[in-house]
This record gives C-alpha cells, structure tokens and sequence, in this order.
C-alpha cells in the first residue's frame, strides 16, 4: 500500500495487527470491543487521508480530529489489556507504533498551525 504519507502507512500496519488479534478473540469481544476498535481505526485513517487533501487551512480541523479519533482507539486497545482479552506482547507491540503515530500527527498538525 502507497499513499506517499508515512502516517497512513503506519495506521494501515496497526489495523492489519489489529484484525489478527481480532480474529483471536472470544465472539462475545470480537463482535463488541473488537469490531469497534476496527471501525475507530478505520475512521482515524479516513481522517488522516481527508487531512492529506484538504486545503491548507482546512487541515487543522481534521488534524484535532484525528488525535481524538487515536486516543480513543488507544483506550480501546488498553481495554484489551486490562479485560485480559489477548496476549500481552501482542498489544506492547502495537503501543510503540501508535506512539510513533501520534508524534507524527503531532508534527502535522504542529506544522499545519503555523502556516
């Protein structure tokens, strides 16, 4: 997958993870917790790829989006955890790839307000 922004391309590995570790999950999670993390996900990509067409100073708006959109799918994921739904590793895995997301949003968005 090419979408020439590395963000889109790091959010587009955390959701393929993130369906492995669905499939995994007992029918009760996965078509609760599980699904609404996919959809989370999904939605902060789609605003990700809005951002990446819309005019300059429309960017700032889906930018403050999508850092809600990601700390809710955060939240969502450390649910996995605190529920013990799946193997630990698995989530410590994906953390550091969402905390490299969210600096890089964070540096979007820095930019995007300051022009």
């Amino acid at each position: 997958m090419d979408t020439s922004l590395p963000i889109i391309n790091k959010t587009y590995e955390v959701y393929k993870a993130i369906i492995d570790i669905d499939a995994k999950l007992e029918k009760r999670w996965r078509h609760s917790l599980g699904i609404s993390l996919e959809n989370s996900i999904l939605d902060f990509m789609e605003i990700l790829v809005m951002a990446k067409s819309a005019p300059k100073p429309l960017k700032p708006g889906y930018l403050l989006k999508a850092v809600g959109k990601l700390e809710i799918c955060m939240l969502k994921l450390r649910l996995y955890l605190e529920l013990k739904l799946v193997n630990e590793t698995k989530i410590f895995q994906l953390e550091p790839k969402l905390q490299e997301i969210g600096r890089m949003l964070g540096g979007w968005l820095k930019a995007a307000q300051s022009t």
